[in-house]
């Protein structure tokens, strides 16, 4: 999939790689792209509104207010764009669009955004290997936000190193790819899917509990991938330190297993689909502590009793839905997961073995096998993302059976 007919707004800060926009943006009018050129006023020291606007054929703004005193919305501007590339970024844009420090057109545009952001970093070598430009990067791809490396090479000080803003042919041929990959058919358009995912923590007393190494990763991934290929997406999270990139997917966040299977029935009844790779903790404790337990003693007993099993209960009152368990085992795999599809009514399940290395928990990847009644598929590893697109693969081509 080309950029025509994209809407591309491009956000220049002040550096001396900002003369390479204009490369930047005749590539993507050429190839039928809509481009809208926004500036920090400090950009105005290194290219001028009128050779971008030319070039763009739109006028340029790097303020709230026009001459004649009109308002340049940046609310109209970050909710026109299908994508945001801010390029060059300087340290202080990066830092200011990270921390949150509204100060002038570019950075309320982005603020205002809901779509994909790319970011084009360029400064000295020093500040950029710099622990608070290298942080500022992490928290960016954190976001959900694109980083495109600087590249090394001759820098406007006279250094040469890591620091060079990547060239316009990158920057473009990312842009690009981002939507040739994502331009994956509506294969689930009119679907509602329902996707647990992390884990539950089970309360001792008000500061401790009993949970698990869960790091919600694996459902998330299915979740944005759900909604790229159209569907109604509801993702029910236990406490996770993941986030969502796709504003579409409808989050809900529990703690508990009991909160999670009572969120969970307050929508099983209208899904087509339903996912549950959270991993509930199986027990928790029969009374819960008001203060926190003091260690006075050696030995402390807690007296367990049996969560309620979501899964289970999702497979008895299953109707019409798809249902997919996930099973995570560390013996008997294969025959503890055909164990679980017979006993707790499922169409699927996806195993993961901890005896794999680079799958299960916390891992960016994972290695997994899908069983149905009558089938049995393996991949290999891979990201989770990729991993994501693969069993929804299957339960697509499961329904169309």
């Amino acid at each position: 999939m080309s950029v025509s007919g994209k809407k591309i707004l491009i956000a220049v800060s002040g550096g001396i790689a900002a003369y390479k926009i204009h490369f930047l943006i005749r590539d993507f009018v050429k190839k039928g792209a809509e481009v809208q050129v926004i500036m920090t006023p400090d950009a105005e020291h290194f290219v001028t509104k009128l050779s971008l606007s030319t070039l763009s054929k739109k006028p340029v703004y790097s303020e709230f207010y026009r001459d004649n005193g009109t308002w340049n919305s940046h609310v109209e501007l970050g909710l026109w764009a299908d994508v945001i590339i801010v390029a060059p970024c300087t340290a202080n844009t990066l830092s200011k669009m990270i921390h949150g420090m509204c100060d002038n057109l570019v950075i309320a545009t982005y603020m205002s955004a809901k779509c994909p952001v790319f970011i084009a970093p360029a400064m000295d070598l020093d500040m950029y290997v710099h622990p608070s430009t290298k942080r500022n990067l992490e928290l960016a791809e954190s976001f959900g936000h694109i980083i495109i490396p600087a590249e090394n090479g001759e820098l406007a000080s006279g250094l040469v190193g890591q620091g060079r803003m990547a060239e316009p042919e990158t920057i473009f041929n990312t842009v690009e790819n981002y939507f040739t990959d994502n331009a994956s058919a509506k294969t689930l358009e009119g679907k509602t899917v329902l996707i647990t995912a992390g884990p539950t923590y089970e309360a001792i007393d008000p500061v401790r509990f009993i949970g698990n190494h869960s790091s919600g990763k694996m459902g998330f991934s299915l979740a944005e991938e759900a909604s790229k290929r159209g569907a109604k997406v509801i993702l029910i999270s236990g406490p996770s330190s993941q986030t969502l990139t796709d504003k579409n997917v409808e989050l809900h966040k529990v703690t508990s297993a009991k909160e999670m299977l009572a969120k969970v029935f307050e929508f099983y009844d209208k899904i087509d689909i339903g996912i549950a790779s959270a991993a509930v903790a199986d027990y928790a404790p029969k009374d819960v502590a008001k203060e926190k337990i003091k260690k006075n003693d050696e030995n402390l007993t807690i007296e367990l009793v049996k969560n309620p099993d979501i899964l289970k209960t999702m497979g008895e009152k299953k109707t019409h839905q798809f249902l997919v368990g996930f099973a995570l085992e560390t013996q008997n795999e294969e025959e503890n997961a055909k164990g679980k599809l017979e006993k707790k009514n499922l169409d699927m399940i996806v195993l993961n073995s901890l005896r794999d290395e680079g799958a299960g928990f916390k891992n960016d990847t994972n290695k997994i096998k899908i069983f149905t009644k009558a089938e049995k598929r393996e991949f290999d590893l891979k990201s989770k993302d990729d991993v994501a697109k693969d069993i929804l693969n299957f339960v697509e081509a499961q329904l169309l059976k």
